[in-house]
Parts: C-alpha cells; structure tokens; sequence
C-alpha cells in the first residue's frame, strides 16, 4: 500500500463549532486546524469534550454551529460515509462471523470496488499490519492487539484522507497498549495519513503525537507540538490527568 507522505498544509479545520446535548453546552466555540500527515492526539479526562469532537469531524454527529473543511471542501454537512474519513473505535467492531480477510474487504465491497483490485489490496493492508498469515482466521481467534491490527487495516484499506481513533488502545493491558503504542506510531509515519488519536492517557499521548490538544470543559486548554510538554511541566499542565493515567496504568 503506497501511500506517500503529504506535506504539513492544513488538512482540516473547524471553525467555530458549538454542540450541545439535552441543552447541556458540551463544545463551544472551538477553533482548530489539522494538518496533513501529522499525529494529532485530544487529551483530556471523561466528559471534556474530546469524543464528541472525533465524531463531528467522522460526521457520526452534526454541529448546532460552525464549519468542518476537509481542505477545500465544506463537509459540515455531507454524510459520514462521504467524507474520506475513517474511524477506529474502542471496541474495534470487527464482524466476528467474517474472517479477517473479509473484515478488511467489507469496505471495499461496499464502495463496489472491482473485484480483481479487492484481493490485493486486502493483502497488502494485512501486510502493512503484519496479518497476512491469520487471514482465514476469526476474530475470536486472535489477540487483543491484532484484533486492533485488524480494524486499523480494514479503516486503511481505502485509503481515507484521515484516520480517528477512540480510546482505541484503552482495551488493552498495560503491556500490550505500551507495545501498540509504538507500532501505531510507526504505523502512522509508513502510512503518511493524518490520524487523530482521543486518550485520556497523558503518557500515550506522550509517546505517539506529534502535537497534543489539551480539552476541558469542552474548550481547548492548550495546543502545542509534543515537545513543548516537557518533563518538568507535566505535572502542572496535566494534573486532573496525572492521577487518572498511573491509575489506569496499575490496572
């Protein structure tokens, strides 16, 4: 699957988005700009916004205000399933009565993509994830971290100009999510699509973004690249997390 780097243009911006459910304000007024092939995490504890802005952007949801641009394009309001965007959720919801061969296809067939052009791209995303071997398995007969390879290709396979992903590794245990954490990263510089990562985990954050989005109260905290979240300021930049995170780590 060649899919080349894109240059750091922006790829999606949001623009004065508002949402509220049952009258409650969940998001308001957010401004924000994505830019192309980077790894962009949404930081933030439960109910601070994070999710709800994933699903925005993937359409599951509609804006009470504001505009959504997938570069040139107003995409507020197009339906999901026309956006070129691909989500990866918690529970991976992969088909447990398919094969992973016919996980990752499904896509594919469902956009009626000649057949000849379905086998081979179907094996080169399980390559790309390293599955190529477990093709005619079910997901039942797999492991946590390649049922979440598994989703990853079948949200790649038709090449979406961005990849979300809830709380996609918060499933695992302490030592798989830390060795995903890593693969997803290298995944993602291979790939060259632009992925946008919602935790709660400071610390994956830490380890996989290229730039971190801190939410609170459905607003943003801060933005700033990886780098700026030094050591030393960890603490007093993210202290509701900090508490969460070593929690979650012990369990």
């Amino acid at each position: 699957m060649n899919i080349q780097p894109r240059s750091r243009s922006p790829l999606v911006q949001l623009a004065g988005i508002g949402k509220s459910f049952d009258g409650k304000t969940v998001i308001a007024d957010l401004n924000l700009t994505i830019n192309n092939g980077e790894f962009l995490t949404l930081l933030g504890p439960s109910g601070c916004g994070k999710t709800t802005v994933l699903r925005l952007i993937a359409g599951l949801e509609n804006v009470d205000c504001g505009h959504i641009h997938l570069e040139e394009h107003d995409i507020t309001h197009v339906p999901a399933e026309n956006r070129h965007v691909n989500t990866v959720f918690q529970s991976y919801a992969l088909f447990p009565h398919m094969t992973v061969f016919e996980n990752v296809a499904f896509g594919l067939r469902m956009q009626k993509t000649p057949a000849a052009q379905i086998a081979p791209r179907v094996v080169d995303a399980l390559r790309m994830v390293q599955l190529e071997e477990f093709a005619q398995r079910k997901p039942h007969q797999l492991s946590g971290g390649q049922q979440q390879r598994v989703a990853i290709a079948r949200a790649v396979v038709n090449k979406p100009r961005l990849l979300l992903l809830d709380e996609s590794l918060s499933a695992l245990d302490y030592k798989l999510r830390k060795q995903m954490q890593n693969e997803l990263q290298a995944l993602q510089r291979k790939l060259g699509i632009t992925f946008v990562f919602v935790t709660h985990d400071q610390e994956e954050a830490l380890t996989m973004s290229d730039r971190i989005v801190v939410m609170r109260d459905g607003k943003l905290s801060r933005t700033a690249p990886r780098a700026k979240f030094t050591k030393s300021r960890r603490t007093c930049l993210l202290p509701a997390l900090s508490a969460r995170s070593t929690s979650l780590a012990r369990r």
